[in-house]
Protein backbone atom coordinates (compact mmCIF):
# COMPACT_ATOMS: atom_id res chain seq x y z
CA UNK A 1 0.00 0.00 0.00
CA UNK A 2 1.40 3.45 -0.95
CA UNK A 3 1.09 5.48 2.25
CA UNK A 4 1.80 8.82 0.57
CA UNK A 5 -1.18 8.32 -1.72
CA UNK A 6 -3.38 7.21 1.18
CA UNK A 7 -2.48 10.29 3.19
CA UNK A 8 -3.09 12.47 0.14
CA UNK A 9 -6.56 11.00 -0.31
CA UNK A 10 -7.34 11.53 3.39
CA UNK A 11 -6.20 15.18 3.21
CA UNK A 12 -8.35 15.79 0.12
CA UNK A 13 -11.33 14.29 1.93
CA UNK A 14 -10.80 16.60 4.91
CA UNK A 15 -10.68 19.64 2.65
CA UNK A 16 -13.78 18.66 0.72
CA UNK A 17 -15.86 17.96 3.84
CA UNK A 18 -14.60 20.70 6.13
CA UNK A 19 -18.03 21.46 7.64
CA UNK A 20 -18.68 17.81 8.47
CA UNK A 21 -15.18 17.49 9.94
CA UNK A 22 -15.90 20.48 12.18
CA UNK A 23 -19.14 18.85 13.35
CA UNK A 24 -17.25 15.64 14.21
CA UNK A 25 -14.63 17.66 16.10
CA UNK A 26 -17.29 19.47 18.12
CA UNK A 27 -19.39 16.43 19.03
CA UNK A 28 -16.25 14.49 19.95
CA UNK A 29 -15.05 17.39 22.06
CA UNK A 30 -18.37 17.69 23.93
CA UNK A 31 -18.85 13.94 24.45
CA UNK A 32 -15.29 13.34 25.67
CA UNK A 33 -15.48 16.37 27.94
CA UNK A 34 -18.46 14.68 29.62
CA UNK A 35 -16.46 11.44 29.82
CA UNK A 36 -13.51 13.26 31.40
CA UNK A 37 -15.79 15.09 33.84
CA UNK A 38 -17.39 11.80 34.91
CA UNK A 39 -13.94 10.30 35.53
CA UNK A 40 -12.94 13.42 37.48
CA UNK A 41 -16.04 13.13 39.66
CA UNK A 42 -15.20 9.53 40.47
CA UNK A 43 -11.62 10.51 41.32
CA UNK A 44 -12.85 13.42 43.44
CA UNK A 45 -15.22 11.16 45.36
CA UNK A 46 -12.39 8.73 46.05
CA UNK A 47 -10.07 11.56 47.11
CA UNK A 48 -12.65 12.99 49.49
CA UNK A 49 -13.39 9.57 50.96
CA UNK A 50 -9.71 8.99 51.69
CA UNK A 51 -9.40 12.48 53.17
CA UNK A 52 -12.54 12.61 55.32
CA UNK A 53 -12.80 8.97 56.39
CA UNK A 54 -9.40 9.28 58.04
CA UNK A 55 -10.65 12.36 59.89
CA UNK A 56 -14.07 10.97 60.80
CA UNK A 57 -14.72 10.84 64.53
CA UNK A 58 -16.98 8.80 66.78
CA UNK A 59 -19.23 10.96 68.94
CA UNK A 60 -20.21 9.67 72.38
CA UNK A 61 -23.22 11.82 73.31
CA UNK A 62 -23.94 12.04 77.03
CA UNK A 63 -27.52 12.30 78.26
CA UNK A 64 -29.19 15.69 78.71
CA UNK A 65 -32.14 16.57 80.91
CA UNK A 66 -34.55 15.86 78.04
CA UNK A 67 -32.93 12.66 76.74
CA UNK A 68 -35.02 9.51 76.54
CA UNK A 69 -33.91 5.90 76.61
CA UNK A 70 -32.93 3.14 78.98
CA UNK A 71 -29.48 4.62 79.58
CA UNK A 72 -30.89 8.09 80.37
CA UNK A 73 -33.51 7.25 83.00
CA UNK A 74 -31.82 9.59 85.48
CA UNK A 75 -31.84 12.52 83.07
CA UNK A 76 -28.68 14.59 82.79
CA UNK A 77 -25.47 12.54 82.84
CA UNK A 78 -23.75 12.84 86.19
CA UNK A 79 -20.06 13.55 86.64
CA UNK A 80 -19.61 9.98 87.85
CA UNK A 81 -21.11 8.65 84.61
CA UNK A 82 -18.90 10.96 82.56
CA UNK A 83 -15.85 9.75 84.49
CA UNK A 84 -16.95 6.14 83.92
CA UNK A 85 -17.09 6.69 80.15
CA UNK A 86 -13.66 8.30 80.22
CA UNK A 87 -12.38 5.35 82.18
CA UNK A 88 -13.62 2.98 79.48
CA UNK A 89 -11.93 5.10 76.82
CA UNK A 90 -8.66 4.90 78.75
CA UNK A 91 -8.98 1.16 79.39
CA UNK A 92 -6.50 -1.33 78.03
CA UNK A 93 -9.26 -2.85 75.89
CA UNK A 94 -10.03 0.31 73.89
CA UNK A 95 -6.68 2.09 74.04
CA UNK A 96 -5.25 0.22 70.98
CA UNK A 97 -8.22 1.42 68.89
CA UNK A 98 -8.12 5.09 69.96
CA UNK A 99 -5.73 7.66 68.54
CA UNK A 100 -6.98 10.57 70.68
CA UNK A 101 -10.14 12.03 72.17
CA UNK A 102 -11.41 15.16 73.86
CA UNK A 103 -14.44 16.14 75.91
CA UNK A 104 -16.83 18.94 74.94
CA UNK A 105 -19.00 20.31 77.77
CA UNK A 106 -22.28 22.22 77.53
CA UNK A 107 -20.66 25.65 77.21
CA UNK A 108 -18.21 24.53 74.51
CA UNK A 109 -20.99 22.77 72.59
CA UNK A 110 -23.14 25.91 72.80
CA UNK A 111 -20.28 28.11 71.58
CA UNK A 112 -19.66 25.82 68.61
CA UNK A 113 -23.39 25.65 67.85
CA UNK A 114 -23.71 29.45 67.86
CA UNK A 115 -20.75 29.76 65.53
CA UNK A 116 -22.04 27.15 63.08
CA UNK A 117 -25.60 28.56 63.02
CA UNK A 118 -24.73 32.24 63.38
CA UNK A 119 -27.19 33.36 60.67
CA UNK A 120 -29.90 30.82 61.45
CA UNK A 121 -32.91 31.82 63.61
CA UNK A 122 -32.77 28.44 65.37
CA UNK A 123 -29.68 29.63 67.26
CA UNK A 124 -31.90 32.00 69.28
CA UNK A 125 -34.01 29.16 70.73
CA UNK A 126 -31.27 26.74 71.80
CA UNK A 127 -29.74 26.88 75.25
CA UNK A 128 -26.52 25.32 76.48
CA UNK A 129 -28.21 22.70 78.66
CA UNK A 130 -30.13 21.34 75.63
CA UNK A 131 -26.90 20.37 73.88
CA UNK A 132 -25.15 17.11 74.65
CA UNK A 133 -21.85 16.95 76.40
CA UNK A 134 -19.78 14.83 74.06
CA UNK A 135 -16.62 12.77 73.86
CA UNK A 136 -15.12 13.19 70.38
CA UNK A 137 -12.95 10.17 69.59
CA UNK A 138 -10.45 9.77 66.73
CA UNK A 139 -9.81 6.11 66.00
CA UNK A 140 -6.56 4.61 64.78
CA UNK A 141 -8.63 2.78 62.16
CA UNK A 142 -11.94 4.60 61.46
CA UNK A 143 -13.47 1.39 60.08
CA UNK A 144 -13.43 -0.11 63.60
CA UNK A 145 -15.99 2.32 65.02
CA UNK A 146 -18.31 -0.56 65.86
CA UNK A 147 -15.94 -1.56 68.66
CA UNK A 148 -16.63 1.77 70.38
CA UNK A 149 -20.36 1.49 69.73
CA UNK A 150 -20.51 -1.93 71.39
CA UNK A 151 -18.35 -0.86 74.34
CA UNK A 152 -20.23 2.36 75.18
CA UNK A 153 -23.67 2.04 73.57
CA UNK A 154 -25.27 0.57 76.70
CA UNK A 155 -23.27 2.59 79.22
CA UNK A 156 -25.34 4.53 81.78
CA UNK A 157 -25.40 8.23 80.97
CA UNK A 158 -24.67 7.69 77.26
CA UNK A 159 -27.50 8.73 74.95
CA UNK A 160 -25.91 7.56 71.70
CA UNK A 161 -22.63 6.59 70.08
CA UNK A 162 -22.51 7.83 66.49
CA UNK A 163 -19.99 7.13 63.74
CA UNK A 164 -19.65 10.29 61.64
CA UNK A 165 -18.92 8.20 58.58
CA UNK A 166 -22.67 7.54 58.36
CA UNK A 167 -23.17 11.23 57.54
CA UNK A 168 -20.29 11.17 55.06
CA UNK A 169 -21.84 8.17 53.29
CA UNK A 170 -24.94 10.24 52.54
CA UNK A 171 -22.80 13.00 50.98
CA UNK A 172 -20.80 10.53 48.95
CA UNK A 173 -24.01 8.87 47.78
CA UNK A 174 -25.07 12.21 46.27
CA UNK A 175 -21.65 12.64 44.65
CA UNK A 176 -21.82 9.12 43.24
CA UNK A 177 -25.29 9.78 41.85
CA UNK A 178 -23.94 12.90 40.14
CA UNK A 179 -20.99 11.03 38.66
CA UNK A 180 -23.24 8.18 37.44
CA UNK A 181 -25.50 10.74 35.79
CA UNK A 182 -22.47 12.28 34.09
CA UNK A 183 -21.42 8.80 32.92
CA UNK A 184 -24.90 8.20 31.48
CA UNK A 185 -24.84 11.51 29.59
CA UNK A 186 -21.29 10.76 28.41
CA UNK A 187 -22.36 7.37 27.03
CA UNK A 188 -25.24 8.97 25.13
CA UNK A 189 -22.88 11.60 23.74
CA UNK A 190 -20.39 8.93 22.66
CA UNK A 191 -23.17 7.07 20.84
CA UNK A 192 -24.14 10.32 19.11
CA UNK A 193 -20.49 10.91 18.20
CA UNK A 194 -20.16 7.41 16.75
CA UNK A 195 -23.31 7.84 14.66
CA UNK A 196 -22.21 11.24 13.42
CA UNK A 197 -18.75 9.95 12.46
CA UNK A 198 -20.31 7.02 10.59
CA UNK A 199 -22.74 9.30 8.78
CA UNK A 200 -19.97 11.75 7.86
CA UNK A 201 -17.83 8.97 6.41
CA UNK A 202 -20.78 7.58 4.45
CA UNK A 203 -21.50 11.00 2.93
CA UNK A 204 -17.83 11.53 2.16
CA UNK A 205 -17.65 8.18 0.40
CA UNK A 206 -20.89 8.84 -1.48
CA UNK A 207 -19.56 12.15 -2.80
CA UNK A 208 -16.52 10.31 -4.19
CA UNK A 209 -18.33 7.26 -5.52
CA UNK A 210 -17.03 7.75 -9.10
CA UNK A 211 -13.44 7.89 -7.86
CA UNK A 212 -14.02 4.79 -5.75
CA UNK A 213 -15.49 2.99 -8.76
CA UNK A 214 -12.42 3.80 -10.85
CA UNK A 215 -10.10 2.65 -8.04
CA UNK A 216 -12.03 -0.60 -7.88
CA UNK A 217 -11.71 -1.10 -11.66
CA UNK A 218 -7.94 -0.63 -11.60
CA UNK A 219 -7.61 -3.27 -8.87
CA UNK A 220 -7.31 -1.23 -5.66
CA UNK A 221 -7.76 -3.33 -2.55
CA UNK A 222 -10.49 -2.78 0.04
CA UNK A 223 -7.89 -1.69 2.58
CA UNK A 224 -6.46 0.91 0.18
CA UNK A 225 -9.92 2.32 -0.48
CA UNK A 226 -11.12 2.31 3.12
CA UNK A 227 -8.01 3.60 4.93
CA UNK A 228 -8.31 7.28 3.82
CA UNK A 229 -11.86 7.45 5.16
CA UNK A 230 -10.82 5.92 8.47
CA UNK A 231 -7.93 8.40 8.72
CA UNK A 232 -10.36 11.28 8.13
CA UNK A 233 -12.51 10.19 11.04
CA UNK A 234 -9.53 9.52 13.30
CA UNK A 235 -8.01 12.94 12.55
CA UNK A 236 -11.25 14.78 13.33
CA UNK A 237 -11.76 12.76 16.50
CA UNK A 238 -8.14 13.34 17.55
CA UNK A 239 -8.62 17.10 17.32
CA UNK A 240 -11.82 16.85 19.37
CA UNK A 241 -10.05 14.63 21.92
CA UNK A 242 -7.21 17.14 22.29
CA UNK A 243 -9.74 19.92 22.89
CA UNK A 244 -11.54 17.77 25.46
CA UNK A 245 -8.23 17.04 27.21
CA UNK A 246 -7.44 20.76 27.29
CA UNK A 247 -10.90 21.44 28.72
CA UNK A 248 -10.38 18.88 31.52
CA UNK A 249 -6.99 20.38 32.40
CA UNK A 250 -8.55 23.85 32.37
CA UNK A 251 -11.42 22.76 34.63
CA UNK A 252 -9.00 21.31 37.17
CA UNK A 253 -6.53 24.20 36.99
CA UNK A 254 -8.90 27.17 37.05
CA UNK A 255 -12.10 25.86 38.69
CA UNK A 256 -11.09 23.03 41.01
CA UNK A 257 -7.67 24.28 42.12
CA UNK A 258 -8.13 27.97 41.38
CA UNK A 259 -11.57 28.37 42.97
CA UNK A 260 -12.78 25.38 45.01
CA UNK A 261 -9.45 24.61 46.67
CA UNK A 262 -9.04 28.28 47.61
CA UNK A 263 -12.55 28.78 48.97
CA UNK A 264 -12.90 25.34 50.60
CA UNK A 265 -9.45 24.76 52.11
CA UNK A 266 -10.56 22.10 54.61
CA UNK A 267 -10.89 19.32 52.07
CA UNK A 268 -8.81 17.64 49.37
CA UNK A 269 -9.40 18.06 45.64
CA UNK A 270 -8.08 16.42 42.49
CA UNK A 271 -5.09 18.14 40.93
CA UNK A 272 -3.30 18.41 37.60
CA UNK A 273 -1.75 14.99 38.13
CA UNK A 274 -5.17 13.34 37.94
CA UNK A 275 -6.17 15.51 34.96
CA UNK A 276 -3.04 14.55 33.02
CA UNK A 277 -3.84 10.88 33.62
CA UNK A 278 -7.27 11.38 32.02
CA UNK A 279 -6.00 13.13 28.87
CA UNK A 280 -4.31 10.06 27.27
CA UNK A 281 -7.41 7.99 28.01
CA UNK A 282 -9.55 10.54 26.17
CA UNK A 283 -7.21 10.47 23.17
CA UNK A 284 -7.37 6.67 22.99
CA UNK A 285 -11.18 6.62 23.38
CA UNK A 286 -11.64 9.28 20.70
CA UNK A 287 -9.36 7.62 18.14
CA UNK A 288 -10.78 4.13 18.71
CA UNK A 289 -14.34 5.45 18.52
CA UNK A 290 -13.62 7.15 15.20
CA UNK A 291 -11.72 4.22 13.72
CA UNK A 292 -14.40 1.67 14.60
CA UNK A 293 -17.27 3.93 13.46
CA UNK A 294 -15.61 4.81 10.17
CA UNK A 295 -14.66 1.22 9.41
CA UNK A 296 -18.19 0.04 10.21
CA UNK A 297 -19.71 2.72 7.95
CA UNK A 298 -17.49 1.82 5.00
CA UNK A 299 -17.61 -1.96 5.17
CA UNK A 300 -21.25 -2.47 6.21
CA UNK A 301 -23.23 0.47 4.93
CA UNK A 302 -21.44 1.35 1.67
CA UNK A 303 -20.71 -2.28 0.71
CA UNK A 304 -17.45 -1.37 -0.93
Amino acid sequence: MRFALVWSEAANGLRRNASMVVSVVLVTFISLTFVGTAILLQMQTGTMKNFWYDKAQVAVYMCTGVSAGETCVDGEATQAQIDAVEGVLNSDVLKPFIDKYYFENHDQAFENFQRQFANNPVAEYVTADQLNQTFWVNLTDPSQAQVLVEALGSQDGVEAVTDQRAYLDQIFAVLNAGSYTAVGVAVLMLIAAALLIATTIRLSAFSRRRELGIMRLVGASNAFIQTPFILEGVFAALVGSLLAGAAIVGIVQFFVQGYLAVNIPLTSFVGLGEALVIVPALLVIGCLLAAVSANFAITRYLKI
